[in-house]
């Protein structure tokens, strides 16, 4: 038997730039973030769960300071030094992306943060299956993985890298990148079935 529960967490108002883009999308522009989470296991625990949420305060947490207020760019922006001069000088709360930004690259690096956070609070006996991020309510990607991957000893390794994040994230304000190296399934199909999600959201013209 497998199990699934979900969680929609808000990430924060972040502001973006994809310097590879044709369109308005290589100015600095920003999104009002949320993504929902599926965890998944195939043993419950002692409460008949698949994960306490309440045990995911420290994942939002970490969540929020790579994403609320602040400015993700790209390691291969050709302007990468001068947004690092606005960092130094207080006017940006920089964040650098090693993949690359982009509401998929978004998607995928929530995806291992709450990988890792869940198999840890877990013992390894719940996983995260899919992460959806959405920029506003018409926009949205999925990041997932096409294999299984319940107690795979092999992954620890790859883990203890995000975890290392996530301690730092916390300890610091600095929100190190989190750069796993595996390749993970990414699209952009919308779920349906959530309604009122951007309640109150104002996305302009």
């Amino acid at each position: 038997m497998k199990y699934t529960s979900t969680k929609i967490i808000e990430l924060g108002s972040c502001a973006f730039r994809q310097w590879k883009a044709d369109s308005h999308c290589k100015y600095i522009h920003g999104y009002r973030l949320v993504a929902k989470f599926w965890f998944e296991c195939d043993r419950l625990d002692e409460r008949n769960w698949v994960v306490d949420f309440g045990g995911l305060k420290e994942l939002k947490q970490v969540l929020e300071n790579q994403f609320d207020h602040t400015f993700c760019v790209s390691a291969d922006d050709p302007l990468l030094d001068q947004f690092k001069a606005l960092h130094d000088a207080g006017a940006a709360d920089l964040r650098i992306m090693h993949k690359g930004v982009g509401i998929e690259r978004t998607a995928e690096w929530c995806f291992d943060v709450a990988d890792a956070h869940v198999r840890g609070i877990t013992k390894n006996r719940c996983w995260v299956e899919k992460v959806e991020v959405w920029e506003h309510d018409k926009n949205s990607a999925i990041a997932s993985y096409d294999y299984v991957r319940p107690y795979a000893s092999s992954l620890q390794e790859t883990h203890a890298v995000d975890e290392h994040v996530v301690q730092q994230n916390i300890k610091t304000n600095a929100a190190p990148v989190n750069d796993v190296s595996r390749a993970a399934q990414v699209g952009n199909k919308r779920t349906s079935g959530y309604s009122n999600l951007f309640s109150g959201t104002s996305w302009g013209i």
